[in-house]
């Protein structure tokens, strides 16, 4: 694997999504069909997907989703090329083995692995554990566009 990004705003320079809304703070490790980030923000009371006081599993599929986009930025900022805008258009074989995370002490671990890759899609597994304990898996398809308008002189870092 290569060497952790430990640092937060590294990563916002690899996603679109920004703010409270990027949900990872830190990349473990990565290679060119996996990565491993960390994140401390689901008991944040003011976590952006949070609802009526609580956060719900089911917002781990965009945990994995963000894990995905993560390690597409990570691989078009070694290959030296602007970051391709996706659109999470599947999710497949999706289990939950909690109902909310908000209560969860301690950092939640997401690891993602690129099963496939064509210039139109890509296709990932994703996991998010807690405490060494697998809270929710499954599989995701993204749609590649365009590269990102923000990435039009190459990418950042």
């Amino acid at each position: 694997m290569k060497a952790p990004i430990p640092v937060r705003d590294d990563i916002l320079a690899l996603v679109p999504h920004q703010g409270a809304m990027c949900l990872w703070d830190e990349v473990l490790g990565w290679d060119d069909g996996t990565i491993r980030l960390l994140a401390g923000n689901h008991r944040d009371p003011g976590h952006p997907l949070r609802h009526h006081d609580s956060l719900s599993a089911v917002h781990l599929c965009e945990y994995g989703a963000q894990a995905m986009a993560v390690h597409g930025g990570l691989l078009a900022r070694r290959d030296a090329l602007p970051a391709r805008a996706g659109m999470l258009v599947a999710l497949r074989g999706v289990e939950l083995a909690v109902a909310r995370i908000d209560d969860l002490d301690g950092p939640l671990i997401g690891e993602a692995e690129r099963l496939a890759d064509s210039p139109a899609s890509q296709l990932y597994t994703f996991r998010i554990l807690h405490a060494d304990r697998v809270i929710a898996q499954g599989r995701a398809t993204v749609a590649l566009g365009e590269p990102r308008q923000d990435d039009q002189e190459g990418p950042r870092l």
